[in-house]
């Protein structure tokens, strides 16, 4: 039997308009637990606002988004949010945020950042690190507060091929850890789920259960990784596929 669990996030008929720029119209979608979805699609076509509105950084200029997992979820973006301060602060206080005293925080803190194996760069600036390095201290942070949903905006873009292969380990790793959701009514065990853009079609390929393709802020196509790849699509999703339609 196929277990059933709340729906994370549910958006009906989400426009989203930056003046005269209509940057997601008459957006549709569910989120539950346990999905790993790639959002794909042309430069502009509004995967980060998606992203956006998913986090709650972005309200709709109409529809309604809803969202279960808002206080429990964390988001990556192309280029990292990083304080000035150690990398072990930088960790240690989104815990602190969460409620840990600071000693326990700054201990979950380390654990966090052996597991990515950053422990030896605990006490070096944050800002000083190299851009692969810094995305491996915000998937540390984010997988020490253990949010319900993680969101990535292109997590991988712009670096080495060897940077790349251990962030996409930590997001693989991310989806086999349950998480204890404190949203629904009876707080339980849940899988979690993961959100993110790309234009790497492997890495979607690798990491997907769910594709979503956007055209010019719509939804043209919601399939299982395995139909988006191999099964017909729209003319314009066909050509993204192709590597004919970038920008």
């Amino acid at each position: 039997m196929t277990q059933s669990y709340e729906t994370l996030f549910d958006l009906r008929d989400v426009d989203v308009d930056f003046g005269g720029v209509h940057a997601l119209r008459g957006v549709s979608l569910t989120v539950r637990p346990g999905e790993s979805i790639a959002v794909v699609g042309a430069n502009g076509s509004g995967k980060s606002t998606l992203l956006r509105v998913l986090h709650c950084l972005i309200q709709p200029t109409r529809g309604q988004a809803f969202c279960t997992a808002r206080k429990h979820q964390a988001m990556l973006f192309q280029q990292p949010y990083l304080l000035r301060m150690s990398v072990l602060s930088n960790v240690a206080l989104a815990l602190w945020l969460r409620g840990l005293r600071w000693r326990e925080a700054r201990a979950k803190a380390r654990e966090a950042l052996e597991r990515v194996g950053m422990g030896d760069l605990a006490g070096r600036n944050a800002k000083a690190l190299s851009g692969g390095q810094q995305q491996r201290l915000a998937m540390a942070r984010a997988w020490a507060v253990k949010p319900d949903v993680l969101l990535l905006d292109e997590p991988t873009a712009s670096l080495d091929p060897h940077a790349k292969r251990d962030v996409e380990q930590m997001m693989q790793d991310f989806m086999q850890q349950p998480v204890v959701s404190a949203q629904a009514q009876t707080p339980a065990v849940q899988p979690p789920a993961m959100i993110f853009s790309s234009h790497n079609l492997g890495q979607v390929k690798r990491l997907a259960r769910r594709v979503i393709y956007l055209e010019r802020g719509r939804v043209v196509v919601d399939l299982p990784v395995q139909d988006f790849f191999d099964g017909p699509l729209p003319e314009a999703a066909s050509l993204f596929l192709k590597g004919e339609r970038i920008t």
